[in-house]
């Protein structure tokens, strides 16, 4: 018996490692398709941030933006389909993350992997697109400014998608935890670390207008949108 459920332990092992191995190839092989896939013009450049870290939270995170602002982000568990969602990247941002790539040489025959042992990080790609015209780079961990502040651009978007992801989803399905997500949304506005605020405002004024939810959270939500308009007006 105990060989038995030995041999099953294994198998299940093997098994999973099989699924994380397809799921990563099937994404590399998206990756290098480029542009089609992220609905990017041609004449525009596009840039593509991609981190996997399996055992983390999120393991999966892609993020594709154009110059324009167009953007899409795919941000979940590896053993998740992937469900890309379209969004704006505002013209501030937009810009930031343009000129910095710019500054990286658009990635061309970057190296800006560090040449010391550091801990597993997940693996981070980037990649610049246009027309004809394609560079990328890889690595765990890296001192180099600009990169360190592009990647931490595009982490705070992938946390950005999470957050109202996760406000949407329970304003529909979980009412008691409506607070709880709005209040972590506020923690990162006061940290600074939330690239495009606008984009909670049609989340957080439905949360006002929905009588069924505590008044602790519409209250909430009250005062990030009222904050936020302010912020705008600026």
């Amino acid at each position: 018996m105990a060989q038995a459920l030995s041999a099953w332990n294994v198998g299940r092992a093997v098994r999973a490692a099989l699924l994380v191995a397809a799921l990563l190839s099937a994404s590399a092989v998206a990756f290098a398709q480029g542009p089609a896939q992220s609905g990017a013009s041609s004449d525009l450049p596009t840039i593509t941030y991609r981190r996997v870290f399996e055992g983390s939270t999120p393991e999966f995170v892609e993020i594709v933006v154009r110059q324009d602002g167009a953007a899409k982000a795919d941000v979940r568990q590896l053993s998740e389909a992937a469900t890309p969602q379209a969004f704006t990247v505002n013209a501030a941002i937009s810009k930031q993350i343009f000129d910095l790539a710019r500054q990286l040489r658009k990635f061309q025959n970057a190296d800006w992997e560090v040449r010391r042992k550091v801990a597993v990080l997940g693996r981070k790609t980037f990649r610049w697109e246009q027309d004809a015209e394609a560079y990328q780079t890889e690595y765990n961990y890296t001192i180099n400014p600009q990169a360190a502040q592009l990647q931490k651009i595009f982490d705070n978007l992938a946390q950005e998608q999470t957050d109202l992801a996760e406000i949407e989803h329970r304003a529909r399905y979980d009412r008691l935890g409506v607070n709880e997500s709005l209040e972590r949304f506020e923690q990162h506005l006061n940290q600074g670390t939330v690239p495009g605020p606008e984009r909670f405002l049609p989340a957080l004024d439905r949360i006002v207008e929905d009588a069924r939810l505590i008044e602790m959270a519409r209250q909430r939500a009250r005062t990030l949108a009222a904050r936020i308009r302010v912020m705008q007006s600026r």
